[in-house]
């Protein structure tokens, strides 16, 4: 049975999606694999991905909306996302990770507790997977650093960034050039770029 969660508003604050998120990797790090050895593993289906990106990608790189810095990451990822994928494994324990841990995928209650949905991509990997997913998908930039804050420590972060941003750029090829829903992803994977462009 599924708990009802009529009431609940949409989405969440991102700081607190970041608290529950962190609560939930700490609980299972280095547990999970053994507890479910059924989730899905570091690099499942990465071949189905790189295949996907090589095809999407010229099209992407020459849209009008594209900001260089967001194109020389998809440079960079073009030919490497196998390699971004298996960066992974450094990034920290293996733990239960949401998968999908965007706010569209999550609700808040009237107490201000955070329910995640969606866990059809539920997989036993680094926990900042979803703290990537989360900022590149659902935070604003100037956010991130707060939201970052509030997951804690979050030393393998720019490891699991450019695997998240495949998928963030495979995202805007979904939307129409100059929609409100492009610029918001392109302004996301911009900062993604900026934070891995830093020393």
């Amino acid at each position: 049975m599924l708990e009802d969660l009529t009431g609940w508003q949409p989405g969440a604050d991102p700081p607190s999606a970041a608290c529950v998120l962190s609560g939930m990797h700490r609980q299972w790090a280095d547990q999970a694999q053994a507890r479910w050895p059924w989730l899905r593993p570091v690099g499942a289906a990465v071949e189905l991905v790189e295949e996907l990106f090589a095809r999407v990608w010229p099209e992407l790189s020459a849209r009008a909306d594209l900001p260089p810095s967001v194109g020389m990451l998809g440079e960079r990822l073009e030919g490497n996302v196998a390699e971004s994928e298996r960066a992974f494994r450094g990034a920290g324990p293996l733990t239960l990770v949401h998968g999908d841990a965007s706010l569209l995928n999550m609700r808040t209650g009237p107490d201000g507790q955070v329910a995640l949905l969606d866990w059809e991509d539920v997989s036993a990997a680094p926990g900042v997977r979803d703290l990537a997913w989360l900022l590149v998908s659902s935070v604003e930039p100037g956010r991130w650093d707060e939201v970052i804050a509030a997951y804690g420590p979050a030393a393998g972060l720019t490891q699991v960034l450019p695997a998240v941003a495949v998928h963030g750029l495979l995202s805007v090829s979904d939307t129409p050039t100059r929609s409100a829903e492009a610029v918001a992803w392109i302004r996301r994977l911009g900062m993604a770029a900026s934070r891995l462009s830093t020393p």
